[in-house]
């Protein structure tokens, strides 16, 4: 069994302790710091002052991101199965010919 890693995360000039396991370090760490720069940029173009509604459109962004990719994963998925038909159609239709 994995030993667990104590670690600690500052997000929104908060420390959050965590135990994890160690190959989920390097994910965590880049996340907190995406989600840091992310705020930052939020209240200096934006004004806001509150962390939470900061926080809350740190969530959003990153949450439509994910959405938006999974968006276009189902319609690359479609158009190549779609593709895929289309030229095992040309295959039959080129065999059936000869």
């Amino acid at each position: 069994m994995e030993e667990k890693l104590k670690i600690k995360l500052s997000i929104a000039d908060r420390v959050y302790p965590l135990t994890i396991d160690p190959k989920q370090e390097e994910g965590l760490r880049k996340a907190a710091k995406n989600i840091d720069h992310l705020a930052k940029k939020f209240e200096q173009n934006y004004a806001v002052r509150d962390k939470q509604d900061v926080l809350a459109m740190c969530a959003l962004q990153f949450a439509s991101k994910i959405e938006q990719s999974g968006i276009n994963e189902s319609e690359n998925i479609k158009e190549a199965t779609a593709r895929l038909r289309a030229l095992n159609q040309l295959v039959h239709s080129k065999m059936g010919s000869e």
